[in-house]
């Protein structure tokens, strides 16, 4: 994965989006970390993995990579707003479930507002990929689909969205 490349995106990005709404990046922590939140939550949802009383399928993997990359914007906005950055190659496969997963993704994220260390931004950024990984996505469509989403914001950004 391109990861210089795709943290340069989101600093566009994120540039354009604080210039427009008149806010400043430090002033943005808590809500973006709200934000991603939320997205894993709207993914959690397509995935429909934790719904045990419903037999209705999960969404289309178009859809579910769409709420991926979502939450991948937030993840690289907040490693810009504190100057780190994640370098790895490899992510490890890991034996937990879905709904395992995601709930780690969720403790990372707060362990991560509570303590905005590298430490725990690379554990976040590691989990969530594996996440990715664990939903069939090869890294050359997450960056793909992060592209082409980026594009989107731009557009939406532009018509005042």
């Amino acid at each position: 994965m391109y990861w210089e490349q795709l943290f340069d995106t989101q600093r566009q990005l994120d540039e354009h989006i604080q210039t427009n709404n008149r806010v400043k990046a430090d002033e943005l922590f808590e809500r973006k970390v709200l934000a991603l939140l939320v997205e894993t939550g709207e993914l959690a949802n397509e995935t429909r993995c934790f719904k045990f009383w419903s037999k209705k399928p999960k969404s289309e993997s178009a859809v579910i990579l769409e709420e991926y990359v979502d939450g991948l914007h937030f993840i690289l906005s907040l490693g810009l707003d504190t100057g780190y950055r994640y370098d790895s190659d490899a992510v490890q496969p890991t034996d937990l479930d879905d709904t395992q997963l995601f709930l780690q993704v969720y403790e990372q994220i707060i362990a991560f507002k509570q303590v905005p260390s590298k430490a725990n931004y690379h554990q976040l950024f590691t989990t969530y990929l594996q996440l990715g990984a664990q939903l069939g996505f090869p890294e050359e469509a997450i960056q793909e689909a992060y592209n082409k989403k980026n594009k989107v914001n731009h557009q939406r950004q532009q018509q005042g969205y």
